[in-house]
């Protein structure tokens, strides 16, 4: 496998028939902060809030994540090249717990999918990659249920969810938090869930 990951420890490794091998790796702030900054700036990240954020701002956005006990960010690897980043969260810790009833079990799922390679965007990618995160958060993770907080603007996250089998829950209004180390604005969100039993029946 080709630098720069080859020597990262892998959380989970999953080798999908006609699609590759993909690693969810613990992200690195510094060395992983040039690769997110080219994505979260591009038009098609603006839903992911870090649009006008310069490296070095994401950087330590990612710093002060590896801090926290109940939020963590992930860079996940297919093949030897970056293909998304991963942030998963407990929901009791975060503004999405104010804005449903939080389960035991329940995880909170952020995922922003890597800018379509040179040949464009491939039929069926994004499912087997939703599917080995899926596989992390709820297998190796052992958790009950996934949430995610997709922006009801952002109506490409919201179908690939469903696609998924999440089912749609309600539509809130995640409040503001302007805290010294976090600033997020209001965001008027599509809730949706995925339990084990319906990613992984039998």
């Amino acid at each position: 496998m080709s630098e720069p990951y080859a020597h990262r420890a892998a959380l989970h490794e999953q080798t999908v028939d006609g699609f590759g091998t993909v690693r969810v790796l613990a992200l690195d702030p510094d060395a992983d902060a040039p690769v997110l900054h080219s994505w979260v700036r591009e038009e098609r990240a603006a839903f992911w809030g870090m649009n006008g954020l310069t490296a070095a701002q994401v950087t330590e956005i990612y710093a002060h994540m590896a801090t926290l006990d109940t939020h963590h960010a992930h860079l996940v690897v297919k093949d030897g090249e970056p293909a998304a980043l991963l942030q998963t969260y407990e929901p009791a810790a975060d503004r999405v717990g104010e804005c449903y009833p939080v389960r035991p079990g329940d995880i909170g799922v952020h995922l922003l999918l890597a800018p379509p390679g040179r040949d464009g965007a491939t039929a069926g990618w994004s499912t087997a990659l939703l599917g080995v995160v899926a596989r992390y958060v709820l297998g190796v993770l052992d958790r009950d249920r996934v949430v995610v907080d997709p922006d009801v603007r952002n109506e490409k996250a919201v179908a690939r969810f469903l696609k998924q089998g999440f089912t749609a829950g309600e539509t809130v209004v995640l409040p503001e938090i302007d805290l010294p180390d976090v600033y997020l604005p209001e965001k008027k969100a599509q809730l949706a869930f995925l339990d084990r039993a319906t990613a992984f029946p039998g």
